[in-house]
């Protein structure tokens, strides 16, 4: 969500039995999915307001609680496959991906007297936008071309203390990192498709468009063990980059040095990207050497790798974490070769 983006997936089932776009959630974000892809300032004016919120814990409770995320456009609607009940079968759902809009000009809030005025029928929509955020009012005005520059953005500091990297103890995240360890504990060459599938979602998490390649096999990799390519832009107008990753299933109080990331930036040609992805953490010298010497690397610790992962289970599996890296290692067996990564630009 810093980044301006959320993925969010319908809320059909595996035990739903009406079409797909006629749940409640899916019924009304493809309404308003329609609206927002007016095509005329008095077309988007008219487009359904899109409010999100999260659940958060409160005094201990996990459920009734709930925090204001932001205001956004939908920019992409999708019909797809996704796996989870109880029986773990397939299902048709939608997934929609969502620009948040930038709030800063109001505080990172919302005038609820902006929804208000849109119930006035005496109002016209053109007339309400005079109580609607200023970013909203410039999408109105210029469309889609305009998000780029709407997004909302959240400035962070670009080194991150090894505990923040680390899930509390006793949390549902802590106990999940310590299931996805275990599992590959002794078969540490398994864990790279997890870290595969795990570098696909954050990659895409932003709205890129990414393609997964291979696996490399156990030797010969050159300290690289999954390739894949990101897109940007199409045809003339596009480009694409190959994404070199390293996996590594380590103890889980272990950091990741300078010289491990090293080791991975050295690979990487002009027009390459790194992504390297552990159960451990990252070193401050390790983050403070990558953002000095700007390396195109990203770097996934262990707390994101666990969130990540949970979200897949939820999302295709009903929740059954160890089905869903199962799931993974087991579609991802037959992509293991020793290519070259620059082939992936060829396909």
């Amino acid at each position: 969500m810093d980044n301006g983006h959320v993925r969010y997936f319908g809320d059909h089932k595996a035990t739903t039995t009406v079409e797909p776009g006629r749940t409640t959630g899916n019924a009304a974000l493809l309404d308003a999915f329609a609206g927002h892809q007016g095509h005329t300032p008095e077309e988007r004016a008219a487009a359904v307001p899109l409010l999100l919120f999260r659940a958060v814990k409160r005094d201990g409770k996990d459920k009734g609680h709930v925090e204001f995320c932001g205001l956004g456009v939908i920019e992409r609607s999708e019909r797809l496959v996704q796996w989870g009940g109880r029986d773990h079968t397939t299902f048709t759902n939608y997934v929609y991906d969502i620009a948040l809009i930038d709030l800063t000009a109001e505080d990172d809030t919302v005038a609820w007297a902006w929804i208000d005025s849109r119930r006035d029928k005496t109002l016209s929509d053109v007339q309400t936008l005079e109580l609607a955020p200023l970013a909203r009012r410039e999408w109105v005005k210029h469309g889609h071309s305009a998000l780029p520059k709407l997004r909302r953005r959240v400035a962070r500091a670009k080194v991150t203390k090894v505990v923040e990297q680390r899930p509390a103890p006793e949390t549902v995240e802590a106990k999940d990192l310590h299931l996805i360890y275990k599992h590959f504990d002794g078969r540490k060459h398994d864990f790279e498709a997890v870290a595969s599938a795990v570098a696909a979602r954050v990659l895409r998490g932003a709205g890129n468009s990414y393609v997964e390649g291979w696996l490399t096999r156990r030797s010969g990799d050159g300290g690289a063990d999954f390739v894949g390519r990101l897109d940007i832009g199409s045809g003339l107008a596009g480009t694409s980059l190959v994404v070199l990753g390293q996996a590594k299933c380590v103890k889980l109080d272990s950091l990741v040095t300078a010289e491990q990331i090293a080791r991975v930036v050295a690979r990487l040609r002009r027009g390459w990207i790194g992504v390297y992805v552990t159960t451990g953490a990252y070193s401050v010298p390790a983050q403070t050497e990558m953002v000095e010497d700007q390396y195109p690397i990203v770097l996934i610790n262990g707390s994101e790798l666990a969130r990540e992962l949970r979200s897949m289970a939820r999302d295709d599996h009903g929740g059954d974490l160890a089905a869903c890296i199962e799931h993974v290692v087991t579609q991802r067996e037959t992509a293991v070769t020793n290519r070259r990564p620059e082939e992936i630009l060829l396909e």
